[in-house]
Parts: C-alpha cells; structure tokens; sequence
C-alpha cells in the first residue's frame, strides 16, 4: 500500500486541520513554558535543607524533557481535536503511548541515576575507590535496563503483540543463566552489599570464627585480609557475609573483664578490703571507668572475684599496658593485706596395707608402706 493509499481514508477539512495545528502550537506553548517555570519554582527551592534531596533529584530529572517529546505530544493533542476516522484513533492510541511511556522511561533513567548516586554518596561518606564505584555503577545500570525492559514490554503488548511467550523465554533464559553462575553471582551480589551497607571497609580490623585481620581489598568476587601472622587471607564475599564478622575498628568503648582467685583460708575482714581498694587502683588509671569488684565464689579451693572495667579508647596497646599496671598494683595489695594466691594444700594420707606386712619387708626390717588416696 502506498502512502497516499494509506491515508486516502481521511477526510479532514481545511477548517479543522487549521484548528488542529492551532491547538498543537498552544500546546506546545503551554508545555513548554510550564516545565521551564516549574524548573525556576525547583531552582528557588534549592536552599531549602529539608527539601533538598527531593529537588536535586526533580531538577535534574526535568532537565531530560525532551523538545521532540514535547511536539509530539502537541501534536497528538492537535490531532485529538481532529475528525478522524476509528481506525486512526487507535493508532493515536498508540502512539500516546509511546510518547508519553518513553518519556517516563527517561525520566525514571537520569532520577535513578541522581537519587541512587546521591544516596552512595551520602551514606558512603564521601568515600569512593574503584571497588565501591563499579558496585555502585552496576546497581545503578540494574535499575535502569529494568526500566527500560518494562517499558519495551508495555510497549510491544499496547502494539497487540503478545509478550506472554517472550516473557516467559527470559525467564527460563534467566533460570538457566543464574543456575550456571549462581557462585559468580552470589559473590557479586555479595560484593553489591557489602559496598551499600559497609559491614567493614578498607582498613578495618575484623575477626571471624577462623581468623583474625585487616582488611586490604574488597573486590567483586572475593575479599582480602591481611591475617596478624602475616598471610594474606582470600575468601568468597558470599562465604565472608555468611560468617558473624566482628568489627574492631567500630568499637567505642573496651570492655575488661577478668577473675581474682586467693586463698580460701583469708579472713573475712581481709577478704572484705579487696574490693574497695582494687576499685581504687582501677579508677586511679587514666581513661579507665570502673564496672565492679565483688566476691563471687567462695568454695573448698579458692575465692574468686570478678573485676570489670571499662576503657574510653580502644586502643589495644593502651589495653595491654592498663592491664599490666593494674595486675602489679593488684600484686602488692595483696602482699600488704598478707592474702595469699596459692590454693588450698592437698594433704596426701599413707597407710600401710596391714595383710601384705609380713611378706613386704624392707631390709631393715620395717615394712613397705603403700599409698592410699586421701577421703
């Protein structure tokens, strides 16, 4: 069919495409003119802090509006007003369609861009390396050919093509790719979280249920860490994330906790000034609040008390030399106040065994003592 042929079918008077054209200029007018005042309107509001993420992202996301977008659409609403015949209200049916759903399609592109670009940098704290920009880079790229998939499907059904079948092709294609990846893609997914939700970063001192170290690199598939006994350990982001990870370098505070075994045969009075003159020694520590000393356990073999303390930096090395001050401390204490560490003495009972004294004889005459366990 020629192009004449194709719209021979019209018949449209002079009188009305005039007034067609005319509402198209006036649309295109109007649409134009109320996008750019309402872009001046988001410009004003850019100082506002409380609404600043929301007008960064619609500034932007306006700025895409596209010229060809907006004739376009004048022209569909100058050809709305125009007498035409059914077949061709369908096809404008269509074609409003696409207009309009393209053009949500690049709107939804750049404000996926801005918000989630916006938002790694926010909640990334500024810092990006290239680990952290290709992870954030593919999120971004995901959301964007989703938009894009979704609307080439809405667009191929609005047509009357039937996507049932394509739908379900990508399906079955996608279940097949995932099976055949799916340790690359847990891996990837893994390396995806870690660089949104920052467990650790580069840096960071952390210890897992096998190891302990500090983290080099982070990569797409695995993570580094430099163990203390100086091998460089690689594990699976995936396998990484499923471990309990304990973050040392995001520890505020230093927990001390320890226990004092002396002598069950120390008077009570003496026993009594242990926990007020040990609490002495602890608070006298610089950046050090005392918890508690109290007596715990008292039994056949030893009293034991608990000590807990808390240290306002958790630098281990001022740990270290807190803990020896306070142990010498603590050693002379107990010298002066005459408590003893060492446990109760065991006694150990020899008994002659009776019935073998005649046939056990040492030779000076006396018999063979034989050792009997102490009731």
């Amino acid at each position: 069919m020629t192009i004449r042929g194709y719209f021979s079918n019209l018949d449209i008077g002079w009188t009305n495409a005039a007034v067609g054209l005319g509402v198209a200029v006036v649309s295109f007018i109007a649409i134009h003119g109320a996008v750019h005042l309402f872009r001046l309107r988001l410009d004003k509001l850019d100082d506002a802090r409380a609404h600043k993420p929301i007008v960064d992202v619609l500034r932007h996301t306006l700025a895409r509006t596209s010229n060809l977008a907006i004739l376009a659409t004048s022209l569909l609403i100058g050809a709305s007003v125009l007498d035409l015949p059914p077949p061709w209200n369908q096809r404008i049916g269509h074609l409003w369609f696409i207009t309009l759903g393209a053009q949500l399609a690049v709107y939804l592109h750049h404000a996926i861009a801005v918000a989630a670009r916006r938002y790694f940098r926010v909640h990334g704290k500024g810092r990006e390396d290239d680990q952290v920009t290709v992870a954030h880079t593919l999120v971004i790229w995901a959301m964007q050919w989703s938009v894009w998939t979704v609307f080439l499907l809405a667009m191929l059904s609005n047509l009357g093509i039937d996507v049932t079948t394509f739908v379900a092709s990508l399906g079955i294609g996608g279940v097949a790719v995932a099976l055949a990846v799916q340790n690359i893609l847990g891996d990837l997914f893994a390396s995806l979280a870690i660089a949104t939700d920052k467990p650790f970063e580069v840096g960071d001192a952390i210890s897992v249920p096998e190891f302990f170290g500090t983290i080099e690199h982070v990569g797409l598939k695995t993570t580094r860490i430099r163990a203390l006994s100086g091998e460089q350990i690689v594990i699976a982001n995936a396998e990484l994330l499923r471990k309990t990870v304990h973050n040392f370098k995001r520890q505020h505070t230093r927990r001390v906790q320890y226990t004092l075994r002396v002598n069950p045969a120390t008077p009570a009075d003496v026993a009594a000034q242990v926990p007020e003159r040990l609490s002495a020694i602890i608070a006298a520590k610089e950046k050090v609040r005392p918890d508690h000393v109290n007596l715990t356990t008292m039994d056949q073999n030893y009293l034991e008390y608990d000590i807990v303390y808390n240290l306002s930096d958790v630098d281990y090395g001022l740990f270290l030399r807190t803990q020896q001050a306070v142990l010498l401390e603590t050693m002379q204490m107990l010298r002066e106040l005459g408590i003893s560490t060492a446990p109760r003495p065991q006694e150990l009972l020899l008994q002659q065994d009776a019935a073998n004294d005649a046939g056990a004889r040492r030779p000076d005459g006396r018999g063979t003592p034989q050792a009997r366990p102490a009731h």
